[in-house]
C-alpha cells in the first residue's frame, strides 16, 4: 500500500507490516502527508486480524529526522488529532510495533521510536532530540517518555544538551532491545516480530493494556486494573486452546477470540 504523496509505503511480510517511512531527499522527515501515512497504515495493523505485529522503519538507511520544519513554518501539522506526532505517538496501539533503527533518529524521529514497544539499533545509528537547539522541547514523547527508559540524569543530559548518541550507547543505556551491525536493523526486527507473532494476540493486548494502566499509578491500582483485564483473557478461547496445545504437545492455533 502507498498513501498519499507515497510518503509511507507498507509491505505485508508473513504476519507482520512493515511500515516504511519513504521521503529518503528529506531523510524521512514527518509532514502532514507522513503523519497521515503513519496514521493509515497503523490502522490496517490494527484491523486485520492477520497481522499480529509491526515494524516501523525509514527508507534509504535514515529512520527520521523528525518534524519537517519547512513544512511547519508553511502551516502543516505532523501530528494527528488524538494520536500525536506522526499520528503515533499518543496513538493507543492494541498489537507490538518494533522500531527499526538505521541512521538518524532525530527530534520526532526519536520520539516516533520511543512510541514502539521495542527498537533495534544500527550500532552507527544516531539518537537525539535537539529541540532545545531551536528554541523548542521534545514535546511529541521525548519529555515524557525518555526519563522513564534510562536514568534521570542520563535523560536530562539528552534532553538538555540536544547532543545525539550511538546505537551502540544506546543500547547500552538500556533504549535498544538489539543492537546490530549497520544494514541489518529491519531483517532483525523482523525476526523479533516473527517471534511475537506466534504469542496468543488477546494475551499481547493485555500486556500492552495493563503496562499502560499501571504507568505512575498506586500498585493496587494497577493490580484493579490487571484484574478487569484477566477476566475477559481467562475466559477467552485462546487460553483454552493455549492450554489445551501445551497438553497435546503441539503448537497453538490462535484465532484471537
Amino acid at each position: 500500500m502507498s498513501t498519499e504523496g507515497h510518503t509511507v509505503r507498507t509491505e505485508r511480510i508473513g504476519g507482520t507490516l512493515l511500515i516504511t517511512i519513504d521521503r529518503p531527499k528529506a531523510r524521512n522527515a514527518v509532514n502532514a502527508a507522513v503523519a497521515a501515512g503513519l496514521a493509515e497504515a497503523l490502522d490496517t495493523l490494527e484491523a486485520d486480524p492477520g497481522l499480529r505485529a509491526g515494524v516501523l522503519t525509514g527508507a534509504d538507511g535514515t529512520f527520521s529526522a523528525g518534524m519537517d520544519l519547512k513544512a511547519a513554518l508553511n502551516g502543516e501539522s505532523p501530528e494527528i488529532p488524538g494520536r500525536g506526532f506522526g499520528g503515533l505517538t499518543e496513538a493507543s496501539l492494541t498489537k507490538p510495533l518494533i522500531a527499526a533503527v538505521e541512521g538518524w533518529a532525530m527530534g520526532g524521529g526519536f520520539e516516533l521510536a520511543l512510541g514502539c514497544d521495542l527498537i533495534v539499533a544500527a550500532e552507527d545509528a544516531r539518537f537525539g532530540l535537539p529541540e532545545v537547539k531551536r528554541g523548542l522541547i521534545a514535546a511529541g514523547g521525548g519529555v515524557i517518555r525518555l526519563p522513564k527508559r534510562i536514568p534521570h540524569h542520563l535523560a536530562m543530559e539528552l534532553l538538555l544538551t540536544g547532543e545525539p548518541v550511538t546505537g551502540r550507547r544506546a543500547g547500552e543505556l538500556g533504549l535498544a532491545n538489539r543492537v546490530v551491525p549497520a544494514g541489518d536493523a529491519a531483517g532483525v526486527a523482523l525476526q523479533l516480530a516473527e517471534g511475537l507473532a506466534a504469542n496468543a494476540p488477546l494475551a499481547l493486548a493485555a500486556v500492552k493494556k495493563i503496562v499502560r494502566a499501571a504507568d505512575g499509578v498506586p500498585d493496587a491500582d494497577a493490580f484493579a486494573a490487571q484484574r478487569e483485564e484477566m477476566g475477559p483473557l481467562m475466559a477467552s478461547a485462546d487460553v483454552r486452546e493455549g492450554m489445551t496445545a501445551f497438553a497435546e504437545r503441539r503448537a497453538p492455533k490462535w484465532t484471537g477470540r
